[in-house]
C-alpha cells in the first residue's frame, strides 16, 4: 500500500483512540452526576416520608384533649 495512506490511517487510529478516551471520561462524569442527583433528591424524599407521620402523630397528641 501507499506509505502516505498507511500514515494517514495510523494518524486516524490514534485520533480515534483519543476520542474514545475522552468520550469514556465524559460518560463517567455524567454517570456520577446522575447518581449524585438521584441521591440528593431521593434520600431527602425518603426521609420526609419517614418524618411526616411521626410529626403528624406528635402534633395530634399535643393537641388532643
Amino acid at each position: 500500500m501507499d506509505p502516505e495512506l498507511l500514515n494517514r490511517i495510523d494518524t486516524q487510529d490514534k485520533k480515534l483512540d483519543a476520542i474514545y478516551i475522552s468520550v469514556e471520561k465524559t460518560r463517567k462524569y455524567f454517570q456520577w452526576t446522575l447518581i449524585a442527583t438521584i441521591v440528593m433528591f431521593v434520600l431527602p424524599l425518603i426521609g420526609i416520608a419517614a418524618i411526616i407521620p411521626w410529626f403528624i402523630n406528635t402534633l395530634l397528641s399535643a393537641y388532643s384533649i
